[in-house]
């Protein structure tokens, strides 16, 4: 469990202009969410917070590596994250309402009243975000897989048996194929 307090920034005593924040992101900090699927985290999340008289600009620099599953041959395989996304904070009278019909995901409400705002919703949501969405083990500088071989090798055999059988199940149903 982390404490979340580090995680808010209170905007009201700093002066306009750029801020910056950094955050060493670990598996603990990830307990209070739903299980993730990759583990060991190390993530870098740089912040730089631009103050305005009536809006904040967030930017949130997302680096660092986390282990996945491969989804080929299932070892566990280190993977890089390195992306940047930005967030407007606007300051409005009504930020329910606001919120609510806004269509953009980059644009944010709060109360003028507000005086701090919590951004670890938003660096779990970046970090998911920056984790690629195929993730195998990669090539050799040969050109060849880095998969575990053999599991590889286990598939392969596995779709030509399935292939096979499957051609009968489904054998009288290619006559309506033209139909």
């Amino acid at each position: 469990m982390v404490n979340r307090h580090e995680f808010e920034i209170a905007f009201v005593g700093l002066k306009p202009g750029k801020h910056e924040y950094v955050y060493e992101i670990d598996d603990k900090f990830f307990a209070d969410y739903q299980p993730q699927d990759f583990t060991d985290a190390k993530v870098t999340v740089k912040l730089i917070l631009d103050k305005k008289a009536s809006f904040l600009m967030l930017k949130f620099e997302i680096g660092g590596t986390v282990n996945l599953t491969c989804d080929l041959c299932g070892n566990i395989t280190q993977k890089s994250l390195w992306d940047d996304f930005e967030v407007l904070i606007k300051m409005v009278e009504n930020p329910e309402e606001m919120n609510a019909t806004e269509e953009d995901p980059d644009i944010f409400y709060i109360s003028r009243t507000e005086s701090h705002i919590d951004i670890s919703g938003w660096i779990y949501e970046f970090i998911n975000l920056s984790i690629p969405l195929q993730r195998t083990c990669g090539e050799n500088p040969d050109g060849s897989s880095k998969c575990n071989q053999e599991a590889l090798e286990m598939l392969r055999k596995m779709n030509g048996h399935t292939e096979g059988n499957g051609s009968l199940i489904w054998k009288d149903l290619d006559k309506f194929r033209n139909n």
